[in-house]
């Protein structure tokens, strides 16, 4: 099912998301000051408290129409479905698949790759600006139109594949148990997430990014130090060639087992400094220590559980009550992949906020981890400063923003946290001094 489909990649962006901070950073709306009286704040705090500085006017703009390509690009993508649906567009596709593929394998395969198509050229124009000539407007990408295109084209490939080799495991549910499909598919959907966000660093993500040894050897010497010390044996830190695609800064970590990994852009390298450089891997050991990765991997397992019986219970009603439009009547038909797609769309947006506040929940762990490793405030205050002028961050967004867009806490937030947070100047444990060998 291209819901199954849908959900694995956006476990995979999510998690591979777990990030420091995003070409459009989350964010809250408020300062968050940790202390509890200004007057307990020690002197040493207060000269190293780093202001959170105001977003320029160009930021809000950014901010602003991102806002506007999101509801646009929310809607287009209810839109498209539908539109093949009402259209019996939908029910064409299958009769061409199943004249191609003749056997019902690969009727579903064939009708996956011709379904994946069409919507690909329906989202172009809306892909093409909002990836494209959206950022260039903002100084955010340096691709060329060909590299634009080709990144566009290959995730198609990717995701047709995808779609080809699994979207015949829900079909096969629907046909022999209708009643239970629902819960059989999310059950199949865990070693598929699982699968594709083992294989994700070493097979997919190469084939959009060039990634390598850092070529900075003694800060790599530092950060594997560092590493050694979060009680990380074996750490892999990558360092990937942005500069070539975007002048945003980001790292993040990735993967599963043995694929595990920390990445560093260019971007983040070049701009950073050492010091900051190193509260920010701080901050991706903590997703590392405290696995987030496995922890999201979980929650959004349960959320798609939730979804796919939401989608159950409104499948029937609406093939019944549209079936001469759609062409189909039997949700086992794999003429019925717009409208499962679409009704999974719409349940997982108003099930998107507790993703993202788990999400936000994990970075501000984090931070704290990373605070705690190096003890450097000022270094991840500045940092989170730089974080926000070069991917133009709006400090304080809007709550709809929180809820809908953001997985990070705020970046005024985090600067704030940054400020404060000194439990070992106040004699205070350290909430997670146990993973390096203190109190």
């Amino acid at each position: 099912m291209a819901a199954m489909l849908a959900m694995a990649i956006l476990a995979v962006s999510l998690a591979c998301g777990v990030a420091l901070s995003g070409v459009q950073s989350a964010e809250r709306p408020a300062l968050v000051d940790v202390t509890p009286d200004s007057l307990s704040v020690p002197a040493s705090e207060k000269a190293d408290r780093i202001p959170v500085p105001e977003p320029s006017e160009k930021a809000l703009a950014y901010y602003r129409s991102g806002n506007l390509l999101w509801i646009a690009a929310t809607l287009w993508g209810l839109g498209v479905p539908a539109l093949l649906l009402f259209t019996g567009l939908s029910a064409r596709l299958r009769d061409w698949a199943s004249a191609i593929g003749r056997r019902w394998f690969w009727t579903v395969a064939t009708y996956a790759v011709l379904y994946l198509a069409v919507v690909w050229v329906l989202e172009l124009p809306l892909s093409y600006y909002a990836g494209f000539v959206h950022q260039h407007a903002y100084g955010l990408s340096n691709q060329s139109l060909g590299q634009w295109l080709g990144d566009s084209l290959k995730a198609l490939m990717v995701t047709m594949l995808i779609a080809a080799a699994t979207l015949w495991i829900p079909y096969l549910l629907l046909r022999r148990s209708p009643r239970r499909w629902w819960l059989y598919t999310a059950a199949a959907s865990v070693p598929i997430l699982a699968l594709l966000l083992l294989v994700q660093p070493v097979l997919i993500a190469p084939l959009f990014d060039d990634f390598g040894p850092m070529q900075d050897k003694a800060l790599e010497a530092e950060i594997l130090s560092l590493a050694d010390r979060a009680g990380i044996e074996g750490g892999r830190v990558f360092e990937v060639n942005k500069s070539e695609d975007t002048e945003a800064v980001n790292a993040y970590v990735a993967g599963l087992f043995d694929t595990k990994r920390i990445v560093l852009w260019d971007t983040l390298l070049a701009k950073l400094d050492r010091d900051q450089v190193l509260v920010v891997m701080g901050h991706e050991m903590g997703h590392y220590v405290l696995h987030h990765i496995w922890t999201l991997f979980a929650l959004l397992c349960v959320l798609v559980l939730a979804t796919l019986y939401a989608v159950h219970r409104s499948l029937g009603v609406l093939i019944r009550r549209y079936r001469g439009r759609f062409g189909f009547d039997d949700a086992a038909d794999v003429a019925s992949l717009p409208l499962l797609v679409l009704l999974f769309s719409a349940f997982f947006l108003l099930a998107q906020p507790i993703a993202l506040a788990y999400s936000r929940h994990i970075e501000r762990e984090a931070d704290r981890f990373g605070l705690e490793l190096t003890r450097d405030n000022r270094a991840m205050a500045t940092a989170f400063t730089i974080l926000q002028h070069e991917n133009l961050a709006n400090p304080r967004p809007g709550p709809l923003y929180i809820l809908w867009r953001s997985g990070h806490p705020s970046i005024a937030e985090r600067i704030e946290f940054a400020n404060s947070y000194r439990p070992w100047e106040r004699g205070q444990p350290l909430t997670f001094g146990r993973y390096f060998g203190e109190p």
